[in-house]
């Protein structure tokens, strides 16, 4: 079964990657923004569709609707609920679908996503995952661009 969505515990990712927008407290919206540019671009990379759920009962923030799309969706909890909650519940609904892949360093929400035929991911291989694939293109992209320029500068000079 193909890989349907990736479920992200957006705090317990923050908390987890400290070089992330370094110095910004990890409830911040520029930790936030720096966490939803990141994973919008692993998303291109994998095109994979990515959900980050942030608890968001007693937040004051609110996201701007432009930010979600089907592909990369930023959610908050609504109050009395957790994200862990959430999290659990979207991946039970859509196991039928695929694979879901939870990303979380919460053991409870690992485990209960486990037990419901889904996947689940510490954060800390995650962001290894998410840093290599990001990588991977950067490299890709140079060499393109060398090759590119290069072609250019051989045209140029016929």
């Amino acid at each position: 079964m193909a890989l349907a969505r990736i479920l992200v515990d957006g705090y317990s990712l923050l908390h987890g990657w400290p070089e992330l927008a370094p110095g910004k407290p990890r409830h911040s919206e520029a930790a936030r923004d720096e966490l939803i540019e990141v994973l919008t671009r692993y998303r291109d990379v994998i095109e994979t569709p990515i959900t980050i759920v942030f608890d968001g009962g007693a937040a004051a923030y609110r996201p701007r609707q432009a930010r979600s799309n089907p592909e990369m969706e930023v959610l908050f909890s609504p109050p009395g609920k957790t994200a862990d909650q959430v999290i659990e519940r979207v991946a039970y609904r859509l196991a039928a679908l695929g694979e879901v892949l939870v990303v979380t360093d919460d053991y409870a929400e690992r485990d209960t996503v486990i037990n419901g035929g889904g996947l689940a991911s510490s954060c800390a291989n995650f962001i290894l995952t998410v840093e290599a694939a990001l990588d991977t293109l950067r490299r890709h992209l140079r060499r393109f661009n060398v090759r590119a320029r290069q072609g250019f500068h051989a045209r140029r000079a016929s």
